[in-house]
Order: structure tokens, then sequence, then C-alpha cells
């Protein structure tokens, strides 16, 4: 027995035995009506889990009520004071106005107080001219008025140059202003690069190899691609010279290849090249794509990507195309939103302007060569123009052609932007005038704009009209067979006959 047990027993009140009662034994009901109670106890249990749900969806509700009616006293309150602040804002202009508006009435009484003033004047002096010179009112007058209108007009001469001064002076600082933030716009970033085409070998034996057998493996290459190969310039190099920056690039890439593969040979020289310039066009394509697309020209023909893409080898005065078109292009929008021009004209024409610098399968300068070739792609006439007068071959008639010019010059002037090897230009400047004067006949010979020109000053006595043709013809095809130069070279020769007498 435990504990518990035995302190019951022993704290527990006795009852008698005849006060005991019996428990009541209540009588099992019928099964029908258990099964009753168990559905009323378990409907029951359902009602209550329904209540609970119910109190649980209403707190739920509340809550997003309250919540939604705190976001929505924290939005008026927001508004109040956006509301606050506009009133004040408002209240603030109101004053200013009032204020300007008081500032107008001061002036206007000003005004008027001054015209009062200058009609009193006028009554005065018209007075006074009539009498000292005793003249009628009306004729008085108009002498009055003759004499006003002539120190106006001497006053008004005097702001109109005071005036044009300032304007002038104006005039030059926002220019200065204006192309300062146009070359702030069209910093790049590339920098030029000064590169001539050189191939470096594995030792010297390798020079005999691209000789090859009484010198066929060089002609062979040379003929395939179009370039001068020099061998004796430099120890462990190889030169490659044209002018032509593509066939110079085909034949940079087609040489690596031969000598990392060995096998130098008439045709595996065949086949490398024509590896080296398809890839060279892909290049190409790809790089005049990116550039388009670096000035946000997506429209252009294939054939003008593919011309522009050429830049990425074409070098002027140590300058790269690439990088002067990118340059110059950005300048010229800058400019062209500046002056209010047409953007898209700009855009364009400096895209476009030096396109002819890389046609060398014909005659012809840069200028007429490239607007030669863009009239095939019907481009628009403005922008035909600022390609053509961009160097002032045609007069400039378009605001367009000239932002073109300026941002050309800009872009070619800066310091820093090109390079050149002034002891190569003056030995083709010697060059071409000893060439002239190397017929005879020929007095004296100028190598001018840079060598694209060269005049030939004949002796009248010793050369005819019909000889200064076959003079020039016979010099141009010497300059074409022996010399090296870029775009044309124009021959112009001049037979001139004086006659001289003095009267006595």
């Amino acid at each position: 027995m435990d504990l518990f047990t035995t302190f019951s027993k022993v704290f527990s009140p006795k009852v008698p035995q005849a006060q005991r009662v019996k428990p009541e034994v209540k009588p099992e009901l019928p099964r029908e009506k258990r099964e009753d109670r168990r559905e009323l106890s378990l409907a029951e249990a359902r009602a209550r889990e329904i209540i609970i749900d119910a109190k649980d969806e209403a707190l739920r509700i509340r809550h997003e009520a309250e919540e939604k009616a705190r976001v929505l006293r924290e939005e008026l309150a927001k508004l109040q004071e956006h509301l606050t602040r506009t009133e004040a804002s408002l209240e603030e202009r109101q004053a200013v106005i009032q204020k300007q508006q008081a500032e107008a009435e001061l002036a206007k009484t000003k005004i008027q107080d001054r015209l009062q003033e200058l009609e009193r004047i006028k009554e005065q002096k018209l007075i006074k001219l009539e009498e000292i010179a005793r003249l009628p009112k009306d004729k008085a007058r108009q002498e009055l008025l003759d004499e006003l209108q002539k120190e106006l007009a001497e006053e008004s001469a005097k702001l109109i140059r005071e005036s044009e001064e300032k304007a002038k002076e104006e005039a030059v600082e926002k220019a200065r202003e204006i192309l300062v933030d146009a070359m702030r716009h069209a910093a790049t970033d590339y920098v030029a690069e000064y590169t001539v085409s050189t191939v470096k070998l594995p030792d010297e034996e390798m020079k005999g190899r691209i000789i090859g057998k009484e010198g066929r493996n060089i002609r062979a290459f040379e003929h395939a691609t179009g370039v001068d190969v020099d061998l004796d310039e430099t120890p462990g190099e190889v030169r490659l010279s044209s002018f032509d920056p593509i066939r110079r690039e085909v034949a940079k890439v087609s040489l690596r290849h031969l000598i990392v593969d060995g096998r130098i040979q008439p045709s595996r020289i065949e086949e490398f090249v024509a590896k080296a310039k398809s890839e060279i066009e892909r290049e190409t394509f790809e790089a005049g794509k990116q550039l388009c697309h670096a000035v946000s020209v997506f429209n252009l023909p294939r054939e003008i990507m593919q011309m522009l893409g050429r830049f990425k080898y074409r070098f002027s005065y140590g300058q790269n195309m690439i990088v002067h078109t990118l340059e110059e292009t950005k300048l010229g929008i800058a400019l062209a939103h500046e002056v209010g021009a047409n953007v898209d004209t700009v855009r364009l024409g400096c895209l476009l302007h030096d396109i002819g610098k890389v046609i060398t399968d014909e005659e012809g300068s840069h200028v007429e060569l490239g607007v030669k070739f863009l009239t095939r792609f019907q481009i628009p006439q403005g922008v035909l123009d600022c390609v053509a007068q961009h160097h002032e071959d045609q007069p400039i008639s378009t605001k367009e052609a000239a932002l073109v010019y300026i941002a050309d010059a800009i872009s070619g002037s800066r310091p820093g932007a090109r390079y050149e090897d002034y002891e190569e230009y003056v030995k083709r400047l010697k060059k071409l005038e000893e060439f002239a004067t190397s017929f005879p006949g020929v007095t004296e010979a100028y190598a001018i704009q840079a060598g694209r020109e060269v005049r030939v000053i004949v002796n009248p006595e010793q050369i005819s009209d019909a000889a200064v043709e076959k003079l020039a013809h016979d010099l141009r095809e010497k300059i074409e067979k022996e010399m090296t130069y870029p775009g044309t070279v124009k021959v112009t020769v001049i037979r001139e006959i004086r006659a001289t007498d003095v009267a006595k």
C-alpha cells in the first residue's frame, strides 16, 4: 500500500454503513441513440472548429484592414506634407510675382515721369526756337525733329558699334567653348599607332628559304600578294612594302603562316595567300561594322562597311584611319548639336569622308574616288557634298559640309594625332623634281601640295606646244614605274613665251 492510500484512509471522514449510497447505474442506451450522440458530438466539434476558423479569419481580415489603414494614413501624411510644401512654394512664387509687379509699376512710373519731362523739354525748346528764329510753329517743330533725329542717329550708330564689338567677342568665346566641348565629347579609347609592315624571322637561314631556288619563291610571293619584299634592310626581319594596306596585311599574315609551316614553295604560297585574303576580308568587315555601330549607323550596305573596315590597316601620317574617323565623327556630331545642323548628315559625312583613301584599284584623288564610290549606293546628296568639300576641292555649300571640314581639321591637327617621317617625305619631293629636270628642255620643276602635284617649266625655244603634251605623258609614266607614292601625282607642264621691248 502506498503513502497516498494510507493518508487517504486516515484523514477521510467515516461514513456510516447505512448512509452509504450505492452508485446509480444508468441503463445502457440503445445503439441508435449512441450513434446519434456520437454524430452530435462530431457536429459540435466541427462547429467549434468552424467558429475558431471564423475567428482566425476575422482576426486576419482585421489585421489586413489595420495595415491598409496604416498605409493610407502614411500616404495621406505624405500627401499633406507635399501639399504643404507646394503651398509654401506657391506663396513664395506669389511673393516674387508681387515684387516683380511692384518693380514693374515703379519702372512704369519712372518711364512716364521721364516722358513727361521730355515732353516738357520739347515744349520749352519749341518756345525758345520760336522766340529766337520767329519761325512758324510747324516749321520750328520740323527743325527740332530733324535735330533730334540727328542726335539719335549718332547715338544709335554708337550703340550699334558697341553691340557689334561685344557680339564679336562673345562669338569668339562661344566658338571656343563649343569646340572645346566637342573635342571633350570626341575623346576615344584608342591611341594612334606608328607601325611598319615587318615580319620577324626565327633565323637568317629562313631568308634563303623565302628566296628559294633562283628566287622563284620570292617572285611567286610578290606576284601573289602584290607587295615588294625587302630582305636586306634589317637583319632578322623581312620588310613588306606597298601603299595598299590590305595587300601589305595579307602578305604579312601569309608570310607568318608560311614561316611557321616551313614548307615554302610556290604552290604553298598561293594556298596561304588565298587563306590570308579570306581571313582579312572577314576581319575588315567586322572592323567596318564595329566602326559604324560605334557612331550609331546601322543601315549601310555591306560593301560600304567592308570598305570602311580597311581603315583598320590604313594609316595617314601615322594616325590610324579608324581612330581618325571615330574621333572626327564624334566631333562633328557634337558640333552639329551645338549649332543646330542636321546631325545625321554630319554623322554620315564624317564617317564616309575618307573612304576614297582605301580605294586603290582606280586613279584619282581620295575625294573624287570617295564620291564616285558612294554615288553607286544612292547616298543622300547632302552627305556626298560633305565628302566632296571636306578638303575644299569644291566650295563649301552647306553648314553640314563646313562642320565635317572643321571636325576633320581638328582631328588631324591636334597635338599627337599624326606623325610624318620628314626624311622620307623630303626624299620623295626631291625625287619628283629630279625626275622632271632629267628631261631635256626643262628649266625648273617644283613638287607642291605634299607631293600630289609636280609643276614643270620648260624652255619655249626648245619645247614646242606639241612636245609639251608628250613631256607630261613621259614624266607620268616614269613616276608610275619608278616611284611608290600614296594617292595620285598630277603633272603640269608650263610653256610660256614673253616678248619685251622698250620704247625710247
